[in-house]
């Protein structure tokens, strides 16, 4: 597969037999060249739990010192003065049963969080085949089935963000942009991984973070010595 001059000049900067302390791949990242574009700072998490499990499921929020670097968009589902109260909050999109055609026939997805008021949760429910494929469907675990729109609303503004595994045992999450600087990033970093250590299942046996590699968007892999 041939790979772009600014990949390779990254790759070349990076050794793909070692594990870095997380300062030193994020400073390795601030050299590498820089795109177009302000490339977002991932972080891959393999854990050594079985997800087709129940009581080994890690999933939670959390909010990130410095946020994402990227403005969400939320779609909240309310009525009456809770749909009023979303609406001063800042909710970008608030709505109730007459939403459901728009994003079932018309493939609306203009937003990155879905919250709900339970009385809502009926409506919402038959969206469930179209949200839960795109990770947007509304659940009281990550906060936002709740009562309390305005709290929800400005978590996920000041950068709360989401994390789950996925069918091979994964957490992939972005946790800022390049521009950020080391410092804000290995903030937000030691937030992210501080808050998966603490949720490890109580069933799950053994070693529970199995590898822990951070990259951008367009750049390679770099593993880090988590302990």
């Amino acid at each position: 597969m041939k790979v772009s001059k600014r990949y390779a000049e990254s790759a070349k900067l990076v050794d793909k037999t070692k594990e870095y302390e997380v300062k030193e791949a994020l400073e390795i990242i601030e050299k590498m060249p820089k795109t177009k574009f302000d490339e977002t700072v991932e972080l891959h998490v393999k854990l050594g739990v079985d997800s087709k499990h129940a009581d080994q499921q890690v999933r939670g929020t959390v909010v990130l010192p410095n946020g994402t670097g990227k403005t969400q968009k939320v779609l909240v589902f309310a009525k009456g003065p809770k749909a009023d109260e979303a609406e001063k909050a800042g909710a970008d999109f608030v709505g109730a049963e007459e939403l459901i055609p728009r994003i079932q026939n018309d493939n609306w997805f203009d937003y990155d969080v879905v919250v709900a008021t339970p009385d809502m949760m009926g409506v919402v429910g038959r969206l469930g085949k179209v949200l839960g494929p795109k990770g947007l469907m509304p659940n009281p675990k990550s906060g936002t089935v709740t009562m309390d729109v305005t709290k929800a609303i400005n978590e996920i503004k000041s950068g709360k963000v989401e994390y789950r595994l996925d069918k091979t045992n994964i957490i992939h999450l972005g946790f800022g942009k390049v521009s950020f600087g080391v410092d804000k990033l290995l903030e937000n970093y030691e937030t992210i991984i501080n808050a998966i250590i603490k949720a490890k299942p109580a069933a799950a046996k053994g070693q529970y973070i199995k590898s822990v590699a951070i990259t951008t968007t367009m750049g390679p892999g770099i593993y880090i010595n988590q302990k």
